[in-house]
């Protein structure tokens, strides 16, 4: 039996979903955001029923020039395996039946709340596959920050700086490659791809306020994403950080974007061997768009092509698109 308490909505929040006609209101989502991220991410079923297990190759075999006569020696090839986990993204929506009622609209008042849960996932999931650290936060999985944090680790040549920064006010531009072989999202062997949603209907709750187990009917809803971010080949991201957003809101000496987004592009080993697309926060795409209206009239690189239907800024042919959960809040990556 659940427990009813102060996450569930209230006679008031009831109130707020109607227009003065007694219809559920049109609600204006001052909280939604824009992840494309997650439409672009590739996803893949893992062959664990945690997450999915790779093996990559770490050393070529030795090979020989010879003499006649003269023979070589054996030699092999070296492979390593990575195990990459998944996490579990959960959340219940419960509502008094007896309050869902006072509408004519029951489905309409509760796909209204249930909207939000959606729009809260996807926040969720798009700030972790970021900033996502299982060594911090054992729950999630590991985020695209966190494997790409210094210049000096061994895919440190992926990390590139846009300039002397300083402060706590940095931001980064990831060059992500998705494909099957290179980067894609996971979830586990014999789940579900996506984010599901399980309408339990009416049942039996304890509440938590009033009277010590006191009981009511409530709908109720469960959604689960169970995901992950499989980096098969390093090779396939960069990232490009210390975007100092002071200096670039006060146009004072900011970052070259244009510059440090040509040199991501040829950190990527085969671009025709993968989805390449830029993901940027909204700060630093405005100054880009501003960068690309001073470089128009010598060429430019950046500009709209059509993209299944949608007008999409491309820089160099690769498309750009935003991530409002890159903040502007990242520390300085050395």
């Amino acid at each position: 039996m659940a427990l009813l308490g102060a996450g569930n909505l209230t006679l008031a929040d009831w109130a707020k979903r109607y227009d003065p006609n007694g219809r559920i209101a049109r609600i204006v989502e001052l909280l939604s955001q824009t992840n494309s991220i997650l439409d672009d991410m590739v996803y893949i079923q893992g062959n664990l029923p945690t997450g999915n297990r790779t093996s990559v190759r770490t050393g070529l075999p030795q090979v020989f020039w010879r003499l006649l006569n003269n023979g070589v020696q054996p030699s092999r090839s070296t492979t390593a395996q990575i195990d990459e986990g998944c996490g579990m993204l959960e959340a219940w929506s419960e509502v008094d039946c007896a309050l869902a009622e006072l509408s004519d609209d029951v489905p309409g008042f509760r796909l209204s709340e249930s909207m939000a849960f959606l729009e809260a996932m996807g926040q969720e999931a798009a700030q972790t596959i970021i900033y996502g650290n299982s060594g911090v936060s054992p729950e999630e999985f590991n985020g695209l920050a966190i494997r790409y944090s210094s210049t000096s680790a061994g895919n440190g040549q992926n990390v590139l700086l846009a300039g002397t920064a300083s402060g706590s006010d940095q931001s980064s531009i990831y060059l992500v490659g998705w494909g099957d072989i290179t980067v894609h999202g996971l979830f586990p062997k014999g789940s579900q791809a996506g984010l599901q949603h399980k309408d339990l209907g009416e049942v039996t709750v304890e509440t938590t306020a009033g009277l010590p187990g006191a009981r009511m009917r409530a709908f109720q809803d469960q959604f689960v994403w169970k995901m992950g971010l499989c980096v098969k080949d390093w090779r396939y991201v960069v990232r490009i950080a210390n975007i100092d957003t002071g200096n670039l809101i006060a146009n004072s000496s900011p970052a070259n974007i244009t510059t440090s987004m040509i040199k991501a592009i040829h950190r990527i080993p085969n671009l025709n061997a993968c989805k390449p697309i830029f993901y940027m926060n909204r700060s630093v795409f405005e100054y880009l768009d501003l960068q690309r209206r001073a470089e128009v009239i010598t060429g430019g690189q950046l500009n709209y092509e059509l993209v299944d239907g949608k007008a999409i800024y491309m820089f160099r042919g690769i498309p750009v698109k935003i991530v409002d959960q890159l903040t502007i809040t990242e520390a300085v990556v050395s």
